[in-house]
């Protein structure tokens, strides 16, 4: 089998693990929920999570509402005839759909009995999918704050929290709507700690001691998605090298970082790293996103190093990169030789923060459409005997 293979069946067996539909059926299989429960899902993959839901609750469900961008609801799940209103919110910058989401699911709760209990189910992207702003502040004011952050390659700590001081819902403003009806969270976590106070911008928790405490339960993680990588690449006769740090920082430095560790290992061992990078973009950035950046820097270093066995997978664990319609790259040795090849300058996309053009010309990219995961981005990579 060759080593881009080997690396393409790990990231499976990774999302596989981190399946939203997946995570909440084994949580509330394992502990089971007593009444009737009004399920309140937001996030990337809140259809899946609605579904897994609705597998375990059947007639103990409420009906519920959810919000997810286009194209991330499962397969054959009919969330509207579960009881489930459904709506479709904009990522990774809000739109006017956000502010009717943020409003609709802020209606919905308030307008739940008082003795009706909430299960929420929250994942990653619901910062930007539902948004209800304080008194003052505009959607042009909350585009703007996006826009900057996104382009300044900040940490998802310091974005969310300047989303939370234009917001209603963030920073606990949902479960302050909940107010005493009995609720609990599940959630799937993107972020360094898994904090729910981050989750999300923190749509149930608060830095402070102003909110509810609203019980949550991690049902999935990048540390899940690393483990079941590692078990990925053992059945497949290799060993595994989980990096447990989760990795943060620019994008570029980080790739050619990575492609030096490789270096040092002996043949056979797939190295696993989980985390999120960061890109600071030009003011007119070409085609990508941060797992691609990442990817063409390593591609740069296997060059410069002469590393003709090594690959190296990066993706987001949902589908998505950036801007971009791909969830990143697998890129080996070979990659600059052939973007050149096709007229390309790897050095120059990287520059120009162009890396999915330059990785579409030497067939690099990587795509998968939505996963309805959300677990942060995983990177991968194998030195195997010259295979490619």
């Amino acid at each position: 089998m060759t080593s881009r293979r080997i690396l393409l069946t790990c990231f499976r067996a990774a999302l596989a693990a981190v399946d939203g539909r997946r995570a909440v059926r084994e949580c509330l299989s394992s502990q089971p929920l007593r009444g009737e429960w009004h399920v309140v899902a937001v996030g990337k993959a809140a259809g899946a999570m609605a579904q897994g839901a609705v597998d375990v609750l059947g007639v103990q469900s409420g009906g519920g509402f959810l919000v997810v961008p286009e194209a991330h609801l499962p397969a054959g799940f009919a969330p509207e005839s579960h009881g489930f209103a459904v709506r479709y919110g904009s990522h990774p910058v809000p739109d006017v759909r956000s502010l009717e989401a943020g409003e609709g699911i802020a209606h919905y709760v308030a307008s739940l009995p008082q003795q009706a209990q909430i299960l929420f189910l929250v994942s990653g992207g619901a910062s930007s999918l539902v948004e209800s702003l304080v008194p003052g502040a505009s959607l042009d004011e909350v585009q703007a704050l996006n826009r900057r952050a996104l382009q300044s390659g900040a940490p998802i700590e310091e974005v969310n929290s300047m989303r939370r001081q234009l917001s209603r819902l963030k920073g606990g403003g949902l479960a302050r709507i909940a107010g005493s009806r009995r609720s609990h969270a599940l959630m799937m976590s993107d972020v360094p700690g898994d904090d729910p106070r981050i989750i999300g911008s923190g749509l149930l928790h608060s830095f402070g001691d102003d909110v509810p405490q609203v019980p949550v339960k991690i049902v999935a993680s990048i540390r899940l998605a690393c483990a079941a990588a590692a078990q990925a690449a053992q059945a497949q006769g290799l060993r595994a090298s989980v990096v447990h740090s989760r990795f943060a920082g620019e994008a570029a430095v980080l790739g050619t970082r990575f492609a030096a560790a490789l270096a040092r290992l002996p043949s056979g061992v797939v190295q696993i790293r989980g985390g999120e990078s960061t890109v600071r973009l030009p003011e007119r950035p070409g085609r990508g996103g941060r797992n691609q950046h990442l990817a063409l820097a390593a591609a740069l270093e296997f060059e410069r190093r002469a590393m003709r066995d090594a690959s190296l997978l990066a993706a987001g664990t949902d589908g998505i990169d950036g801007s971009s319609p791909d969830a990143g790259a697998l890129v080996d040795g070979g990659t600059c030789r052939r973007g050149r090849d096709a007229g390309c300058d790897p050095a120059a996309a990287l520059e120009r923060a162009d890396s999915g053009s330059f990785l579409e010309a030497a067939g690099d990219l990587l795509h998968t459409g939505a996963t309805l995961t959300n677990v942060g981005d995983l990177v991968l990579g194998l030195r195997m005997g010259g295979q490619r």
